[in-house]
């Protein structure tokens, strides 16, 4: 791991770049996501969330399908994401 910081800038939508060497260096590739958490005023903490299988996610999609009406979300558009999902080549459920 390297020792020095980098310098990276803030776009107007509050995106950054976290740089190309360091992506390698952590396995961060398009799509990974991470748990943010605001370190008192000095900024913000980055931690990469492993990426689970879908089987492992059968809580979540319940919970999904559970509160759909309340979130007003069509269980026949979950349903058809679901299996989209699972054609997919990652076959990994998105987190974020």
């Amino acid at each position: 791991m390297k020792k020095f910081p980098k310098i990276v800038q803030c776009d107007k939508r509050g995106q950054i770049v976290i740089p190309k060497d360091i992506r390698a260096e952590l396995g961060i590739d398009e799509g990974t996501g991470f748990y943010m958490y605001s370190i008192t005023d000095e900024g913000i903490l980055l931690k990469k969330i492993k990426t689970v299988e879908l089987g492992d996610n059968v809580e979540i999609l319940q919970e999904i399908e559970q509160k759909s009406e309340k979130i007003k979300l069509n269980v026949k558009n979950l349903e058809k994401s679901k299996k989209n999902y699972q054609k997919t080549k990652e076959g990994n459920l998105d987190l974020i």
